[in-house]
C-alpha cells in the first residue's frame, strides 16, 4: 500500500504557494506551505514530513539541522541550485540526505548579457541623468560585443546558456573549466583573464573557488575590463575587488550576488543602516551595478524549481519504498 506523501515547504513565498498548490495535486502528494523560512523556532512545524523544502535564503546550520531531524525530516530539498548555505557535513553525520534543483539555465545567461550590455553603455550613469532630467549623451561612448573578448569562467549549465548567446553577438568567447565540453574554446585560467575583455563567473562556491578572484588575478585583467558576477558573492574577494576599482585597475564591475549579502538582499532597508564595508562604496561608483541576487527571478525558473522539488521529494520517497 502506498503511503501519503507530505511535504513542508519552509520559506514559501506567494507566488510559489499558487505553483506549489497547482502541482501538488497533480503530482498526488501533500504540501504544508510555511510562508516564514526555517529556523529553529519552527522546525517542529515539519513534525511528521520526512520530506522538506527550503529556500536559499535561509541559513542550514548544524544545530537547525538538529532540530528537523527531531521533527522526523530525512530529507531537504533547497530550492536553489547550490547549497552552500547549508551545513552539508552536518546533515551527513545526521544521516539526513540534501538535494538541489535544477532550472532554466536561460533566466541567469539572459541576465548575465543584459548587465555586460548596461556596462558597455554605460546604463547607469544615462539612468541616473535622465532622471535627473539630463539628456545629454555620456562622455566615454560605448563598445560593441562584437568587438570584444568575453572570458567564461565555468562551463555548467549556465556556462553554456551564456556562450550560446554570445554567439548571435559575433564576439569571440573564451572558456575555462577543469571539465571540457565540445564547442567551447578552452585556455587556461591565467590566459583568460589576461586576454578577455569581459570576465562572467559560472563556477560553484566551494572551498578551493572561494575567493578565486582576488588580488593577484585582479591584476592579471586588462586596465579595461568587465567583471560580471551573478554565481556566488565569495567566489570574488571584495576587499580586492574595490582596491581595482578604486586604482582603476579593471574597468567595471556588474554584481548580482556580493560577499556578506546575507539579511541586506531580499530584504526592505529603506529605513536601516546597512552595516556592509563595501556595498555602498560600490553602489556609489559609476562603473559598478549592483543588484540583489535577482538573475534567477523568472516564471519558468518559478515552475521549475517547484516541480524538479516534488520529483526530488517523491524520488527520495521511493528510495525508501513509501511510493
Amino acid at each position: 500500500m502506498q503511503e501519503k506523501i507530505d511535504i513542508t515547504v519552509f520559506g514559501c513565498e506567494r507566488d510559489e504557494a499558487a505553483v506549489f498548490r497547482k502541482l501538488s495535486s497533480e503530482y498526488g502528494v501533500t504540501v504544508s506551505l510555511i510562508e516564514d523560512v526555517v529556523s529553529e523556532h519552527n522546525a517542529k512545524l515539519a513534525d511528521g514530513c520526512q520530506c522538506v523544502s527550503v529556500s536559499h535564503k535561509a541559513e542550514l546550520s548544524e544545530q537547525l539541522l538538529l532540530a528537523l531531524k527531531h521533527a522526523g525530516v530525512k530529507y531537504i530539498s533547497t530550492r536553489s541550485i547550490g547549497f552552500n548555505h547549508i551545513d552539508i557535513q552536518a546533515a551527513g553525520q545526521l544521516g539526513m540526505a540534501v538535494g538541489t534543483v535544477a532550472y532554466s539555465p536561460g533566466s541567469v545567461a539572459d541576465y548575465t548579457v543584459m548587465l555586460m550590455l548596461m556596462l558597455l553603455r554605460g546604463t547607469k550613469s544615462v539612468l541616473r541623468g535622465t532622471q535627473k532630467q539630463n539628456y545629454c549623451l555620456n562622455d566615454c561612448r560605448g563598445k560593441e560585443l562584437q568587438d570584444l573578448t568575453v572570458g567564461v569562467l565555468g562551463t555548467g549549465r549556465i556556462g553554456q546558456a551564456v556562450m550560446e548567446r554570445l554567439e548571435g553577438f559575433g564576439c569571440k568567447v573564451l572558456a575555462y573549466d577543469r571539465t571540457h565540453k565540445a564547442g567551447a574554446n578552452y585556455v587556461s585560467f591565467c590566459e583568460l583573464l589576461k586576454s578577455s575583455d569581459i570576465v562572467t563567473l559560472h563556477v560553484p562556491l566551494a572551498e578551493d573557488t572561494r575567493h578565486m578572484i582576488g588580488r593577484e588575478q585582479l591584476e592579471m585583467m586588462k586596465r579595461e575590463a568587465l567583471l560580471i558576477n551573478t554565481a556566488r558573492g565569495a567566489l570574488v574577494d571584495t576587499a580586492a575587488l574595490v582596491a581595482a576599482l578604486k586604482e582603476q585597475k579593471i574597468g567595471g564591475a556588474a554584481l548580482d550576488v556580493l560577499e556578506g549579502e546575507e539579511g541586506i538582499f531580499y530584504h526592505e532597508c529603506t529605513q536601516k543602516t546597512i552595516g556592509h564595508p563595501y556595498l555602498s562604496v560600490l553602489q556609489k561608483m559609476p562603473n559598478v551595478i549592483v543588484t540583489p541576487h535577482t538573475a534567477y527571478h523568472t516564471d519558468r525558473v518559478l515552475v521549475d524549481t517547484v516541480s524538479n522539488t516534488i520529483r526530488n521529494c517523491l524520488n527520495f520517497e521511493r528510495s525508501l519504498g513509501n511510493v
